[in-house]
């Protein structure tokens, strides 16, 4: 079983798009008035709301813009869009985190929905991408499902957020195996490797509850660099990739709080070889 796994994750490295392509590097709760400090440690995509914010970044960085509407290609949604057209410092837009296709976890979000919404983007907003984070339907993390949810086929979505985070309470040890996990399964259900975007846990504690009821725990620098290197071998070139995150949101430790982690994505994002080989069991 061990050697099907990894018979399979070698094949779905050798899919990703090899081209080469400059990653952009995002950081979730990285706004405008912390950009520059974002900046300074490589990162070059941030996470923006508005045309104000957009243009206040840094030269040279681009903006995810966060969106987050519900029921298609709405007036709402539209006149959300419309002001960021023709702004060269757009990348793409965020649609929704974690959507649910069931209705059962949290609001229901139909993948016809998202596909308005990315169709609507592609034809007025040219060369801007759409985006959003899976969420895994499996029974625990270390067995993700993202079977007959979002893919390309039925949301015309460019790229595809997954967010195995193994640093946890729940577990005996880091597991860097839940990543291979993830992308296979998101392989299976029709997102193809080039289309995946790489979130790296950048976070720990707080109210957060893991799927199996446990904590999320602040990665050491070495399991950071291990957990990015293990991404790195399987997903070797990203159109971005995702730091989880620059701010606190449930009364966790974020990146912003840990200059030890702020160093390892500095050498990461300067593109300098300094990660360690990965250890996960």
């Amino acid at each position: 079983m061990k050697a099907a796994l990894l018979a399979a994750i070698a094949l779905i490295a050798g899919m990703a798009d090899a081209s080469a392509q400059a990653t952009l590097h995002y950081a979730s709760g990285l706004g405008a008035s912390e950009a520059r400090a974002g900046a300074e440690l490589g990162f070059n995509m941030a996470d923006v709301g508005d045309v104000e914010s957009l243009n206040a970044l840094p030269q040279n960085m681009k903006g995810l813009i966060w969106l987050g509407i519900k029921g298609g290609a709405t007036a709402e949604f539209q006149n959300k869009v419309k002001p960021f057209i023709g702004n060269p410092r757009v990348f793409g837009f965020y649609l929704w985190d974690e959507p649910d296709p069931t209705g059962k976890y949290g609001e229901l979000i139909t993948p016809n929905s998202l596909k308005e919404q990315s169709d609507w983007i592609h034809r007025n907003v040219p060369g801007a991408k759409t985006f959003i984070v899976l969420m895994s339907m499996g029974s625990s993390s270390a067995h993700p499902d993202y079977m007959n949810t979002y893919n390309p086929a039925n949301t015309g979505i460019d790229l595809y957020g997954l967010d195995p985070y193994p640093f946890r309470t729940d577990t005996a040890a880091s597991d860097l195996h839940e990543i291979d996990a993830a992308v296979a399964a998101a392989v299976q259900a029709g997102i193809p490797a080039s289309k995946i975007v790489p979130i790296f846990q950048a976070f720990g504690g707080g109210t957060f509850n893991t799927p199996e009821g446990g904590k999320f725990v602040v990665p050491a620098p070495t399991q950071l660099r291990a957990l990015i290197d293990r991404w790195s071998s399987i997903i070797p070139s990203p159109e971005f990739d995702y730091a989880y995150s620059w701010g606190n949101q449930q009364g966790d430790t974020a990146l912003r709080d840990r200059p030890e982690l702020q160093a390892v994505f500095k050498a990461y994002n300067a593109g300098r070889a300094a990660l360690a080989p990965s250890r996960g069991r």
